[in-house]
């Protein structure tokens, strides 16, 4: 069971969650904050799995508040619930230690699926919000000095990377390869690895700044 706090301003929008979460038997609502002290507060009490963290909120914001949930307890996994218009906070937050964003009109099932890859230790994104925060972290990249390492990628994995910048999910690439998407978890685990990339954003990002490579005669793999 996923022990999950629900963490917004408004009291709709928790009770949609609320009732979302009802319908999966792997999920559990264990409580509900309406801004970032009473998140602080509430995970301190309930410790749950996941945290889906509303970032404008009055008082203590999404961003302290995750910041500090995960300086008390760093196992927590925080999946950020986010706006079309609230890319100022993106970054920022991805920097706090959250460990996935999604839009807040994601549909259902995806909403649901997110959470469990969240508890699991992956890192979910909905792919308008992956481009937004790739677009933003190549920008400040550009004005950092220094390039990373080239690293050595096989044919098949350079094909995920492709689909991996430009925001697709894995159910997506999966599709666009023909291979399963197990397959591609396992492509994206390995690409992580290799390029020392912590989520999805930060090997987007090394993609676009070494327009990483694979060795000449490569032989693909699935």
């Amino acid at each position: 069971m996923i022990r999950t706090l629900v963490v917004d301003d408004q009291q709709l929008v928790r009770a949609g969650l609320r009732m979302l979460c009802t319908v999966a038997e792997d999920v559990e609502v264990v409580g509900e904050a309406e801004n970032g002290h009473q998140a602080v507060s509430l995970v301190e009490q309930l410790v749950p799995d996941v945290v889906l963290m509303d970032l404008r909120m009055p008082g203590v914001d999404g961003i302290t508040a995750t910041r500090r949930i995960l300086a008390a307890r760093p196992s927590t996994r925080i999946l950020v619930l986010t706006t079309f218009d609230d890319d100022e906070h993106l970054y920022p937050a991805l920097e706090a230690g959250a460990c996935g964003f999604l839009a807040k009109d994601t549909a259902p099932e995806d909403l649901l699926d997110g959470l469990r890859a969240a508890a699991e230790g992956r890192s979910p994104f909905s792919p308008n919000v992956l481009r937004r925060l790739v677009e933003r972290a190549v920008a400040v990249e550009r004005r950092t000095p220094g390039q990373p390492d080239p690293v050595s990628l096989t044919d098949r994995e350079r094909e995920v990377l492709e689909l991996v910048v430009t925001g697709s999910s894995n159910a997506e690439i999966a599709e666009r390869l023909f291979i399963g998407i197990t397959t591609v978890k396992t492509h994206v685990a390995n690409l992580m690895t290799k390029t020392g990339s912590r989520n999805r954003v930060q090997l987007a990002v090394r993609a676009h700044r070494t327009g990483v490579g694979h060795e000449p005669g490569g032989q693909a793999t699935d």
